[in-house]
């Protein structure tokens, strides 16, 4: 007995040399960060490594190891791996050191096998249930890159910044308050570990094992996170470190909210992948703990959260719930690092919102220019819907701090204002100087967010216009297919035509093409750039092909993100007025009779209903006989909006609808023809006949009206001083002097192109009664849709009618002969 334990150890002893000079042959060296051994396993797993960052994964080893990870077929040996005792301290000399690297063999027969506690094998058989929670892969690179579902506690890290030239975050540093809430990415980690140290360090946590206590596991994972960037990959992906991960996973419990937020920012400096399993049981756990943080610790915790790029919507949520309990007590730093959050996180707070929007209010003077930035992103990421006063103020605000403003801070106010469809005009006005100015120093998301402001609050300045396009022009290689779509849709709703117009569309057009596999996860970005496009006339055949293929109508139809049924039906519906030769795809006539149903009801609740246009039908039917010579409908469906259409022929005699309609019927208009919707108003009104009633009117006289004029619009009395007062303000009323009518009644030379030759038959006229939304702010410039659809209209055959908001909202407070004869004057011009 005594000769086979002596010749045991004395084998054991000998292996152990075997196994040291065997480490000594693998000559390892460390080149940037990349191991190089003459082993011809090595070179395998280098090549494994090489093919591994071609596909864009982290490779598995980067790092000098001093454990040999060979696969263990007998991982048990009494003789090679004393057992740890409590109170043992770790091994730290070259001998005990070589003794750890001793590499098991199998024992003769009969030998008995004693758990190795050491192994990387054993730790794996820790709690089924940790390990099924943990996957059972910390170090599988892949995980960084796996897919995620929605829902799963994972969003991917904002593209906000993408090609942005400031920090986000740099508002942190406007306060000395901000260093306890938030984590400085920028904070260099002195002093660096080194590769030695760090396997060194590793190794310690395969001796100490189950020793390990809270303290020395935050200790460990902390001095790691000291780690250079390059040395990172390869320790996330070590077992060794998947060991100790485990191990602060069982000890979570007994850590206080310190070590837990030590840990925290440790995986932040280690980068850890927000898609991790791991995170989500430390999210568990500070929920657990809400109650027991303080409003310092909450706020920390949530920006770590931020800068791991995981949302932790469950840990946000207990944050506002305490938080609601003390927010009178919120100091500036932490009521916009709180707000900063909510915007991050994407959930405004439906009950905390008001009160700190009172808050807010409260500390508005004390605000600086990038806190005011990060206060307005914040609330335009959370689309918290804030009292139009308060806006206005943080406007104001802006507006005073605007010469000393980062880039990034006006662009946020700006989002937030076209967020609330505040029209701020000294903002909008400083906007003409700003803009030209810092154009340069701003990347494509930034030009794309200010010229969508100026398009969803229908300003349209030329100073800033034309500064956007010529800055995005260079940049278009460098624009996603959001920044293209939304530029193209900006300019082309405001019905503004660049300089460079040619280059600037068909720079953005090719930015499309190049990124056309995007556009399966964003289908909603095509879509947006096509109608654009329609808006001035374009129809790239390729693309227009592409979005109306019956695979892209499948995949945008069942976006569940967004309903964009209705921009394909747009899409088509001008795609057959607009090209009569196309021989691509279209629509599904049964899509198209469902979206047409859909918009149908929708108007019927809502613009069919507007007290302007229920005025303007009943006045209509009454000036021309009846229900049956006026019809309210969607003449252009896909257009999204209503015409009352009217019926007249050449000798000014209203048809019924169904004649007229039987009539043109054999004789469908030309789509290509000239008609007056497509003139300008001098081209259609260059000869106005100069009659005694025009001219009573004029001068404010006794009106003088023909026999064929209704009989409502004839005087009741003979002079305006017997008149009553109501008549006395129909004989007074006058007409709406514009500057064609004083060419036409003056005389005054006309540059107007001579009119086509008058059109034969009868004339269907398309009524429609304009909003100011359909025209840019202060201006009367047509949007870019409804420009199109007078386009449409007129390739349809109809001569539109407008009733400029204008002229006909004031006529609706005035009498009824007023009304008529405003509409008469409308109706009867399209025949002179």
């Amino acid at each position: 007995m005594l000769w086979g334990m002596l010749y045991w150890r004395l084998t054991a002893l000998g292996r152990l040399r075997l196994a040291v000079a065997s480490q000594k042959k693998w000559n390892v060296e460390v080149s940037s960060g990349q191991l190089r051994s003459s082993h011809s396993d090595r070179e395998q797993q280098q090549q494994q490594q090489q093919q591994q960052q071609e596909h864009g994964q982290e490779p598995s080893y980067q790092i000098p190891q001093t454990t040999c990870l060979l696969e263990y077929r007998v991982p048990y040996s009494p003789s090679a791996y004393p057992i740890a005792r409590p109170g043992r301290t770790p091994p730290t000399a070259p001998a005990e050191l070589e003794e750890d690297l001793a590499i098991p063999t199998s024992p003769p027969p009969g030998a008995r096998q004693l758990c190795n506690p050491y192994s990387v094998s054993s730790s794996r058989r820790l709690s089924s249930v940790k390990n099924t929670l943990l996957d059972l892969t910390f170090s599988r690179p892949a995980v960084a890159h796996r897919p995620h579902k929605e829902g799963d506690g994972y969003t991917p890290r904002e593209d906000h910044d993408f090609n942005s030239k400031e920090d986000p975050r740099a508002f942190q540093r406007e306060r000395s308050e901000y260093s306890v809430l938030c984590h400085d990415l920028s904070e260099p980690q002195f002093p660096p570990l080194s590769a030695e140290e760090a396997s060194l360090l590793l190794h310690r946590v395969t001796v100490l094992r189950g020793g390990l206590q809270p303290d020395a596991i935050v200790d460990f994972l902390s001095a790691l996170g000291r780690l250079p960037p390059p040395l990172r990959p390869p320790v996330r992906g070590d077992s060794r470190f998947a060991m100790l991960c485990r191990y602060a996973v069982e000890s979570l419990p007994r850590m206080c909210p310190t070590q837990l937020l030590a840990l925290l920012r440790a995986f932040v400096c280690l980068e850890l992948p927000p898609g991790h399993s791991m995170l989500a049981l430390y999210e568990a756990e500070l929920c657990r703990r809400g109650g027991m943080l303080n409003r310092t610790q909450l706020l920390l915790a949530g920006d770590l959260w931020r800068c791991l790029g995981r949302s932790a919507p469950l840990y946000l949520d207990v944050t506002l719930t305490q938080l609601e309990q003390s927010w009178q007590e919120l100091s500036v730093a932490e009521l916009v690092q709180l707000l900063y959050l909510v915007g991050e996180g994407r959930r405004a707070p439906a009950a905390l919102l008001p009160r700190l929007e009172l808050l807010l209010l409260q500390y508005l003077e004390e605000l600086t220019a990038e806190e005011l930035g990060a206060v307005s992103l914040g609330l335009f990421k959370s689309q918290s819907v804030l009292s139009q006063c308060t806006v206005r103020r943080l406007a104001d605000i802006g507006l005073a701090q605007l010469p000393g403003m980062s880039n990034l801070a006006l662009v946020n106010l700006l989002k937030l204002l076209r967020f609330s469809r505040l029209e701020h005009r000294g903002l909008l006005r400083a906007l003409g100087q700003e803009v030209p100015r810092r154009a340069g120093a701003l990347g494509p998301p930034a030009l794309m967010h200010v010229a969508l402001t100026c398009s969803t609050l229908r300003y349209r300045d030329e100073r800033v216009l034309e500064a956007v396009a010529a800055a995005v022009l260079p940049l278009a290689s460098r624009c996603r297919n959001k920044d293209a779509a939304k530029l193209l849709w900006a300019f082309c709703s405001l019905g503004y035509d660049p300089r460079n117009r040619t280059a600037f569309l068909g720079s953005l057009i090719q930015q499309l093409r190049v990124r056309t596999e995007e556009l399966e996860r964003y289908p909603q970005h095509l879509l947006t750039a096509l109608l654009a496009l329609a808006f001035a006339g374009e129809f790239p055949s390729d693309l227009v092909g592409l979005a109306l293929s019956p695979r892209f109508v499948s995949l945008a139809s069942n976006f569940h993100q967004l309903e964009l049924k209705k921009d394909l039906f747009m899409l088509d519906g001008s795609v057959g007025l607009e090209l009569p030769d196309w021989v691509g795809p279209r629509l599904p006539s049964q899509l198209c009779h469902e979206v047409t149903k859909v918009l149908w009801g929708i108007a019927q609740e809502d613009m069919c209903q507007r007290p302007e246009v229920l005025e303007a039908e009943a006045l209509l039917q009454e000036l021309l006989g009846g229900p049956s010579f006026v019809r309210k409908h969607m003449i252009l469906p896909h257009t999204r909006s209503i015409d009352l259409e009217v019926c007249l022929e050449s000798s000014g005699r209203a048809l019924p609808l169904n004649e007229c309609s039987t009539l043109t019927a054999l004789a469908p208009p030309n789509p290509r023809a000239r008609t007056a919707s497509s003139r300008g108003w001098e081209e259609q009104h260059t000869a106005v006949p100069l009659t005694e009633d025009l001219l009573a009117k004029l001068l404010n006289n006794l009106t003088l009206l023909p026999p064929s004029q209704p009989a409502e619009l004839q005087p009741q009395h003979s002079t305006p001083c017997r008149a009553s007062e109501e008549n006395s303000r129909q004989i007074c009323s006058g007409v709406i002097l514009t500057e064609g009518l004083l060419d036409a009644l003056t005389g005054r030379p006309s540059t107007a192109l001579p009119l086509p030759p008058r059109p034969t038959g009868p004339r269907r006229l398309a009524v429609q009664v304009c909003s100011r939304n359909q025209y840019c702010s202060d201006t009367r410039f047509l949007m870019g849709l409804h420009a199109m659809k007078r386009r449409q209209l007129g390739q349809l055959g109809y001569c539109a009618v407008e009733l400029h908001p204008w002229e006909w909202l004031p006529l609706l407070r005035r009498s009824r002969a007023d009304k008529l004869a405003y509409l008469h004057s409308k109706l009867y011009s399209t025949l002179d």
